[in-house]
């Protein structure tokens, strides 16, 4: 359960500043291979709602990865700034990035079936396939 604590960071070169208002703490791990194709690993994130606010904007540069989502850099050092699910602005920022990280919790992983098996992680998490991610949270066709 989240206390929903406003939580701010920044890029590896600081012209990119985060704020996110009501950020989750659970912290999950995505293995999908788009994921481990962008940051050569699982993208280990924190949902932020969509009440988040960038300072240095003119630093981030954004890419459509598919037609349902978009990732922000940084244009300057290249870190990673978010994975956005553009129906309802939603923002997936990477827990490193935060200045304060000690509330976090791993508790889920997304993709299970994707992960490669040459890391595991000892936590015990809440699994979804990608399957089972894709009936709960792609968008609806109108």
């Amino acid at each position: 359960m989240s206390d929903f604590v406003e939580k701010t960071g920044n890029c590896l070169c600081r012209a990119v500043r985060i704020s996110a208002k009501t950020p989750n703490t659970n912290v999950g791990a995505c293995h999908c291979g788009m994921c481990r194709k962008w940051g050569g690993g699982p993208f280990m994130t924190v949902d932020c709602g969509a009440d988040v606010s960038f300072e240095g904007e003119e630093s981030i540069s954004v890419f459509d990865s598919s037609e349902w989502a978009e990732r922000g850099f940084c244009k300057k050092c290249g870190s990673h700034l978010f994975y956005r699910l553009k129906q309802y602005k939603q923002y997936f920022i990477p827990a490193g990035l935060f200045d304060d990280d000690d509330s976090f919790i791993f508790d889920h992983q997304v993709f299970i079936d994707k992960k490669p098996s040459f890391y595991s992680f000892s936590n015990k998490t809440s699994d979804m396939t990608e399957e089972e991610f894709f009936a709960k949270y792609a968008p609806t066709q109108e």
